[in-house]
C-alpha cells in the first residue's frame, strides 16, 4: 500500500491496523527518518571501524577525551518523573494482548513493553503491539477468551516502558523514499504519536529502554531525537524519560558519558547479562584462549569481570540520580513443587545480591516471580522507593576488572553446555521464524539474547578448538551432529519442518562460519521473516 510518493507500507493490513497506521503518524515517523536516518548510518558504520580496532587490539580503556565528564562530580541526570521513582520489581514482555493484560495486573511496579528481543518483528506483531499498547493507555482492554476468561486492566497498573529496537535494525515493511524505515525510529515514533500526550495526561509519560547502545553518541543521537520529537508534538522538553541497557562492553566504559548525553531524559540504567557476554565475544572473537568462556549455566553475575560491570553500573547511577536496575529472572514457575522451590530459591538468590548490591529494582520475566523479588527489595528498602543515595564510593573498578575474564572461578566447558546451547538456539530460532519472540524452553523464558549467547558460544569454543572437561574438542562436525540430533528430536516432536530447517540453516552460518557474525537478527533474517510470514 502506497500512502504517498514517500511513505510504501509492504506488510498486510489487519482489523484495526489503519488506527496505527494513519497519515499523521506515519508523516512524524518520516520526519524523524528524513532528521536521522543518515546520521544513524553514520554511527553503524563507526561500529564498524571500533570493531575492527577491538579485533586488532584486543583491549578496551576508558575514554581520555571524555575525562572531565567523568570526573566532574556537580552534573546530574533529570529529576524522576512520575511513575517512576519506585522501580524495584520490573517485568518484561512483548506487547502481546494477553501479556499486556498479565504484565499490567501483575503487581510489578514496571512493564518492559518489549519490540525488541522478546518480539519477533512481524508486521503483525509490531502493529498489533502498537495498537495494544494504545488500548491499554486508553483502557479499552476488556476481553473474554472462548474458556471463559477474562483479560482486562485493573485499577493500579504497572507504569509503561517501552523498547524500541536497536539501531542496528530496519523495518522492512515500510518504505521511505524506496528505502526500509529505521526500525528503533518506527516502533519510538508510532509510540509516542499515539500514546505520548494520552500517557502524559494519565499522570505517566512517554517511557523508553533503550537496548544496544554501544557508545556515548549513539545515546547523543536519541536525545537528539527526544527533543526535536518532543518539539514537533507539541510536548514540553524534558518530559520523555529514557533507560539505557549496559548490554555491550564498549557501552560498559561509558556509562558516565551515556547517562551525561541523556542527562535531561534519563531515568537510569539497566544491566543486561546474555548481550553483555555476547558482545564481549563478539568484540575480542580473534583473540584466542583469553576471552573464552564456559558454559552459560556458571557464567552467574558472581564472577569477578561481571559483578565489576554490574558494582560500576550502581555507583554511576547513584552518583548522577539514576536508578540502578538488575538483571532479568527468567525462570518460569513449575507445577512440580521440588523443581518450583529450586528455581524460585536460584531467583531469591540472585535478587538478594543485587538488592545489597545497591540496585534499585530488578527485572522478572513471569508474573509468578514478582513477589520473591518484592520480597527481598521490600526487605532492603522498607517504605523508600529506591535506595540512590546509597552512593558505593568503595567501587573502584578499573579496566582490568571489566575484562578480567581469566579470573573466572569455573573452568572449561562441558558435553552438557555444548549440547544445552544448540539445543536452546535451534528451538529458539524455530519459534522465531514462526513469530514468537518470547518463548519457553527447559523451564527458562528465553527470548533473542539468549540465542545470541548461544550460537555465539558454540563459534568460539569450535573456533578455538576448545577442551570440554572429558578432554575431547569442540570442533566442526561436533556441533554439527548435535544440531542434527536436536533436528530430529523437533521434527518427532511435531515441529514444522520449514522453521525447524531455516533454523538449521542460520544456526549453522552463524555459528561455524568462518567470521562471527554481528547479529542473528540482521537485516537479512528480518526480510526473511517477512517472506516467511507474507507466504503464510
Amino acid at each position: 500500500m502506497t500512502l504517498t510518493s514517500r511513505i510504501e507500507i509492504l506488510g498486510e493490513p489487519e482489523e484495526r491496523f489503519d488506527e496505527i497506521l494513519t497519515p499523521e503518524a506515519l508523516h512524524f515517523v518520516a520526519a524523524l527518518h528524513d532528521a536521522f536516518a543518515d546520521r544513524r548510518t553514520e554511527l553503524l558504520a563507526e561500529r564498524r571501524r571500533r570493531a575492527a580496532v577491538l579485533a586488532a587490539t584486543g583491549t578496551l580503556d576508558f575514554l581520555p577525551e571524555t575525562r572531565a565528564v567523568r570526573e566532574d562530580p556537580t552534573w546530574r541526570v533529570a529529576p524522576i518523573a512520575p511513575g517512576l521513582a519506585d522501580r524495584r520489581v520490573e517485568i518484561t514482555g512483548p506487547p502481546e494482548r494477553r501479556m499486556t493484560v498479565n504484565a499490567l495486573n501483575s503487581g510489578a511496579e514496571v512493564w518492559l513493553a518489549d519490540f525488541e528481543d522478546a518480539t519477533a518483528p512481524t508486521w503483525h506483531n509490531l502493529v498489533s503491539g502498537q495498537l495494544n499498547l494504545l488500548d491499554a493507555v486508553q483502557r479499552r482492554i476488556d476481553d473474554t477468551t472462548a474458556d471463559g476468561r477474562r483479560y482486562r486492566i485493573g485499577d493500579s497498573p504497572a507504569t509503561i516502558v517501552v523498547r524500541p529496537r536497536g539501531w542496528h535494525l530496519d523495518e522492512a515493511h515500510l518504505l521511505i523514499d524506496g528505502r526500509p524505515a529505521v526500525g528503533a525510529l518506527t516502533d519510538f515514533g508510532l509510540y509516542l504519536f499515539h500514546c505520548g500526550r494520552r500517557q502524559i495526561a494519565n499522570g505517566s509519560g512517554p517511557y523508553f529502554y533503550l537496548p544496544k547502545l554501544e557508545n556515548h553518541l549513539e545515546a547523543r543521537l536519541w536525545n537528539e531525537v527526544f527533543t526535536f520529537a518532543q518539539a514537533e508534538l507539541g510536548i514540553a522538553h524534558g518530559t520523555i524519560r529514557a533507560t539505557v541497557l549496559i548490554e555491550t562492553i564498549t557501552a560498559a566504559f561509558e556509562m558516565d558519558e551515556i547517562l551525561y548525553e541523556l542527562r535531561e531524559h534519563a531515568a537510569g540504567l539497566n544491566a543486561g547479562r546474555w548481550d553483555y557476554l555476547f558482545s564481549l565475544i563478539k568484540n575480542f572473537a580473534g583473540h584466542g584462549p583469553r576471552y573464552v568462556l564456559p558454559d552459560r549455566a556458571t557464567l552467574t553475575m558472581t564472577q569477578p569481570f561481571l559483578r565489576a560491570y554490574t558494582d560500576l553500573l550502581v555507583r554511576t547511577c547513584h552518583r548522577r540520580g539514576a536508578h540502578a536496575v538488575g538483571g532479568m529472572a527468567a525462570a518460569i514457575p513449575s507445577r512440580d513443587p521440588a523443581a518450583n522451590e529450586a528455581a524460585l530459591a536460584k531467583v531469591r538468590l540472585d535478587k538478594e545480591r543485587e538488592a545489597g548490591d545497591g540496585f534499585d529494582g530488578s527485572w522478572v520475566a513471569h508474573p509468578g516471580l514478582v513477589a520473591t523479588c518484592r520480597e527481598v527489595f521490600d526487605g532492603v528498602l522498607g517504605e523508600r522507593p529506591h535506595q540512590i543515595d546509597r552512593s558505593r564510593e568503595d567501587v573502584e573498578v578499573t579496566a582490568a576488572d571489566l575484562l578480567a575474564v581469566q579470573r573466572l572461578s569455573v573452568g572449561l566447558p562441558t558435553d552438557e553446555g555444548v549440547r544445552s546451547n544448540v539445543a536452546v538456539a535451534l528451538r529458539y530460532l524455530t519459534a522465531w521464524l514462526g513469530g514468537s519472540g518470547a518463548v519457553a524452553v527447559f523451564g527458562l523464558m528465553e527470548d533473542v539474547a539468549t540465542a545470541e549467547i548461544a550460537r555465539c558460544q558454540l563459534w568460539q569454543w569450535q573456533h578455538h578448538c576448545s577442551r570440554l572437561t572429558g578432554g575431547s574438542l569442540v570442533t566442526a562436525d561436533l556441533v554439527r551432529r548435535l544440531i542434527d540430533t536436536e533436528r530430529a528430536a523437533l521434527l518427532a516432536e511435531g515441529a514444522d519442518p520449514a522453521p525447524v530447517d531455516d533454523a538449521v540453516r542460520i544456526l549453522t552460518e552463524t555459528a561455524l562460519g568462518t567470521e562471527l557474525s554481528a547479529f542473528l537478527t540482521t537485516e537479512a533474517y528480518a526480510r526473511h521473516l517477512v517472506r516467511v510470514r507474507t507466504a503464510a
